[in-house]
């Protein structure tokens, strides 16, 4: 399977170049990345559709949603990890989910005709009271954890590392009871990042070394305007570049394609694509990666 990609003039719409230190206001790039969103999504009706959209002014799917994969009845999904196995033979994706009180790590092999049958276990339990997760994916081997987070409904955000075939804790950190979305936009060799909205509107990243006891950076991205959406999508432009997002409003299942330069609080390049014309009726929405493609959005 082959993911669709296409290429976007980033000067066209303002964005900054990967790599440089700039602010909003910064001379666009003059060189095209490619640039696409690839969402999942799990239903009510225990499948995993998805759809490819470009990133374009205004968003063009490539097709229009499809069921991709016979799912299970999850109330939380977080990214789909595209890889091939050992010998290169097997295509699939792997990610974790949640299933009412526990943690399940999902596997999809694409063989066969779609849909694909999706197989799970259950790798964790006591998650009942946790509304998102979001993991972070280094994958050189030994570098540092594939930390996994978790945001609770007490107001506290927890990290676990792996162990074994299950997670371990690796510390809490409160103060984020008024947020809402979540997902990965960077994951460094020393830090992770995260992007956050508030049931008040604003967008904020969360950047969280993985030193044990360091205590996160919370950064103020946009005051206002992202109450509506409950799910957040992100991709990156080719190699090194800017950041594309899916934001989903789940009430009135439309999704938005927003572009962002390298974040940098308030100075952070943000141009709007607009609707999407497609139908997310996800209980959530999220991205679907190449397992070696780290986030580098901060």
């Amino acid at each position: 399977m082959k993911l669709r990609r296409c290429v976007l003039a980033l000067a066209a719409f303002g964005l900054v170049a990967a790599g440089t230190t700039t602010t909003a206001s910064a001379a666009p790039a003059a060189a095209a990345q490619l640039c696409y969103n690839s969402v999942v999504w799990p239903t009510k009706a225990n499948v995993v559709d998805t759809v490819d959209i470009t990133a374009h002014k205004p968003p063009t799917p490539v097709t229009p949603p499809y069921v991709y994969a016979e799912f299970f009845a999850s109330r939380y999904m977080d990214r789909w990890y595209l890889a091939w196995n050992a010998t290169g033979t097997q295509y699939y994706a792997f990610g974790l989910f949640l299933l009412g009180s526990n943690l399940y790590r999902q596997t999809t092999v694409f063989s066969g005709p779609r849909p694909w049958q999706s197989k799970a276990v259950r790798v964790g339990t006591g998650w009942g009271s946790f509304k998102s997760i979001a993991t972070s994916n280094y994958p050189l081997k030994g570098a540092r954890p594939a930390y996994l987070y978790g945001l609770n409904t007490n107001g506290n955000l927890y990290r676990y590392a792996p162990n074994g075939t299950g997670y371990r804790s690796a510390g809490s950190f409160a103060g984020f009871r008024g947020f809402k979305a979540m997902t990965m936009i960077s994951e460094e060799r020393t830090y992770d990042t995260l992007l956050m909205t508030t049931t008040a509107g604003a967008l904020y990243t969360i950047h969280i070394p993985i030193t044990a006891g360091a205590k996160p950076v919370v950064k103020l991205v946009r005051k206002s305007g992202w109450a509506a959406f409950e799910s957040l999508a992100v991709n990156k432009c080719g190699v090194n570049g800017p950041t594309v997002i899916i934001a989903v409003d789940h009430d009135t299942q439309a999704g938005y394609q927003y572009g962002f330069s390298k974040f940098n609080g308030t100075a952070t390049a943000m141009v709007s694509y607009g609707k999407v014309p497609a139908v997310f009726n996800g209980l959530n929405h999220t991205s679907q990666v190449g397992f070696q493609d780290i986030l580098l959005g901060e």
